[in-house]
């Protein structure tokens, strides 16, 4: 399964990737974060490992490895889960000067279980509803962040 979402946040790139990339702003924009911590390597450079923990209605632990990070071009990262995995790359393009194109292309490769498998192949909107769901709340909280 395989889907894009996009969306145009109203501040420059910079701006946009500095708040994006910024782990301590997750909670802001990621409902249920918990937590990221580090297992090996360089933070956010290729082959870093890192351990993401979610705690919402379920709590969900992922190992996150970074194939490529070259932001504010991409950053592409591989994502597992005891029931799936997945790669997400997230680009930034210029649109003005004040503009930002925010794209997320993820692919889901492998799905372990029934239940994973049934929802995916019944529901695959709720994936990419997901994943909008966080980039409208990210472009909310990087508009009225004055912090930055």
């Amino acid at each position: 399964m395989k889907y894009t979402c996009t969306i145009d946040i109203n501040l420059p790139i910079d701006k946009v990737v500095a708040l994006w990339s910024n782990e301590t702003y997750f909670k802001e924009w990621q409902d249920g974060f918990e937590s990221i911590e580090l297992i090996s390597g360089t933070p956010d450079t290729k082959g870093a490992k890192s351990k993401i923990i979610f705690n919402g209605k379920h709590k969900m632990e992922l190992l996150e490895t970074i194939i490529s990070n070259d932001l504010p071009n991409e950053k592409i990262g591989l994502y597992e889960h005891i029931h799936m995995t997945n790669t997400q790359i997230s680009r930034f393009i210029v649109i003005n000067e004040y503009t930002t194109q925010y794209i997320s292309e993820v692919e889901y490769t492998k799905f372990n279980g029934f239940m994973i498998k049934l929802m995916a192949k019944l529901f695959p909107g709720k994936f990419k509803q997901q994943s909008q769901k966080w980039m409208n709340q990210f472009k909310k909280f990087a508009e009225t962040n004055t912090s930055s």
